[in-house]
């Protein structure tokens, strides 16, 4: 079962944003690991174009819980990219550590918004 964040939840959009400058950084990567790492273009390409379009895609379903599924899937993907360049290590793990923050403090929004819902008090 996938977790999401109920409607309304502003960190969503946290989340989303999140998912955007992976997509701008999993794409800038590509010249990185032809230039630094000697990868070959087409695999280069590949795996990095593919990472930034899982973002893409995710960041666009992120009202669903599929889209939920494929950012955390997107969060394996920036880190795997450390095995064509070990830089990527780095930045995938940073990025996937602002990301699960970001869920975090949203779950912690929606269980305080159900419990001010409950006692009728504002949070």
């Amino acid at each position: 079962m996938i977790i999401i964040l109920k409607t309304g939840n502003p960190m969503r959009v946290v989340l989303m944003t999140v998912l955007i400058f992976e997509t701008i950084v999993f794409g800038l990567s590509a010249p990185v690991m032809i230039l630094v790492s000697n990868v070959s273009a087409g695999a280069a390409a590949g795996f990095a174009g593919g990472a930034a379009l899982l973002a893409l895609v995710a960041a666009a379903l992120l009202r669903s819980p599929v889209g939920y599924a494929l950012g955390w899937l997107t969060q394996l993907a920036g880190v795997a990219l450390g095995l064509l360049t070990t830089s990527m290590f780095l930045v995938g793990t940073l990025l996937a550590a602002v990301w699960l923050l970001a869920f975090v403090l949203g779950k912690r929004l929606d269980s305080r918004m159900e419990t001010s819902a409950e006692s009728g008090d504002i949070p």
